[in-house]
């Protein structure tokens, strides 16, 4: 196996997975695998991780945060 063919894992340490059906809509927040909380918007994605001992400067660094199933402008089932 090549090294680019391997699977390229996230190295960042907060993930933040798909929008979720709710009033609101959210989105389940996990700091190095394991969940910390929900989060309706971008604020509460910086303040959930803050509450786990994690500061998210860049929410665009991949290195920082993983988005699934939708970017930081993501919060509405689709």
């Amino acid at each position: 196996m090549t090294e680019s063919s391997t699977p390229y894992i996230s190295a960042a340490r907060v993930t933040v997975l798909a929008v979720q059906p709710g009033n609101p809509p959210f989105r389940l927040v996990e700091v190095d695998g394991e969940f910390i909380g929900r989060a309706s918007s971008m604020t509460d994605v910086l303040l959930v991780a803050a509450e786990a001992g994690v500061t998210v400067h860049d929410l665009d660094d991949p290195e920082a945060v993983h988005w699934v199933g939708g970017g930081k402008f993501t919060w509405s089932v689709h």
